[in-house]
């Protein structure tokens, strides 16, 4: 077991790039250390969220979900959560969450581009998240048509957003978002 940990120090603001941040699939031993971040965060409110009761279904997808590296400091995760939409599997992105010393310093940039490029080639057809449309446009992510997705909580239609890895995909990912393991879909 790697010796991670949550809490670092730092004089002055860290330079980060590809040669200092390594991406690493999320172990089970990360759990606490991701809380503490999540905690940092959103505060206690992320447990009232549409997406917080979907993930809470079944919990996310470590093959998909990802913790960033600094010095052997956990300074960034992000999660990846099955869900159906229709007839159609996808993901739920996020909590993404990066710690404060680390903040547009390019982390978050890196892990968004880092699982999306995994879930590509894993074949994944979409990746839904609720967030500010003009920070995810840079990673190809648009709004959701307000007909097409329902969150089991009310969401901002404004910060629905898709990003669509397999073609037509989106076109039958209609109605309902649920955790796949709510669904009959299983496949």
């Amino acid at each position: 077991m790697e010796n991670y940990s949550s809490a670092l120090d730092l004089s002055q603001t860290p330079k980060v790039d590809n040669n200092n941040i390594t991406l690493i699939s999320e172990k089970t031993d990360h759990q606490e250390m991701i809380e503490e971040l999540n905690r940092e965060a959103f505060g206690p409110a992320r447990f009232t969220r549409a997406a917080h009761l979907i993930r809470e279904k079944g919990g996310h997808d470590l093959g998909l979900s990802f913790v960033a590296i600094f010095n052997h400091h956990l300074v960034g995760t992000i999660r990846m959560t099955p869900i159906v939409v229709g007839n159609v599997n996808g993901y739920l992105l996020g909590p993404i969450v990066i710690s404060p010393k680390f903040k547009s310093l390019g982390v978050g940039s890196l892990l968004m581009r880092h699982t999306i490029e995994t879930a590509k080639a894993k074949g994944v057809p979409f990746i839904l998240l609720v967030g500010d449309e003009p920070y995810y446009r840079r990673f190809g992510f648009s709004k959701v048509p307000v007909t097409d997705m329902v969150m089991p909580l009310p969401v901002n239609p404004e910060r629905l957003l898709a990003l669509e890895l397999v073609d037509r995909a989106l076109e039958t990912a209609k109605g309902l978002v649920l955790h796949k393991n709510q669904s009959k879909r299983q496949d």
